[in-house]
């Protein structure tokens, strides 16, 4: 949340809350890779940047600054490997973030042979 600065996963079936992780900064949009396990979160007060995380470890993969103002939304590309980030600063700034899922699944095919 914005306030107290931390993503919250769930058990939807249990009610439970499974993780909670303090990102250091408030959290202001959050938007799941479609093709592996990670989630990308976007963020406002103190840092204005994105956020990849590992899950179901949420161990934070890499950071990505370019807005000087909160992220207010992030949108996703048809393909799934593209991110846009609206931000506060009024600037729209696309991102590569995601890979190939046409790579990632021949890569996958030829760890397998």
């Amino acid at each position: 949340g914005t306030a107290d600065r931390t993503i919250k996963l769930w058990n939807a079936q249990l009610g439970t809350n499974t993780n909670s992780i303090d990102t250091g900064s408030q959290v202001c949009a959050l938007r799941w890779n479609p093709h592996e396990k990670e989630l990308l979160s976007g963020h406002g007060y103190a840092n204005n940047e994105l956020a990849i995380w590992s899950y179901p470890s949420m161990a934070r993969v890499k950071d990505l600054k370019g807005h000087s103002g909160r992220i207010l939304s992030l949108g996703l590309s048809p393909d799934g490997t593209t991110v846009l980030s609206a931000g506060a600063d009024e600037t729209l700034r696309f991102w590569q973030v995601f890979g190939d899922p046409q790579v990632a699944k021949k890569k996958a095919k030829g760890a397998t042979q």
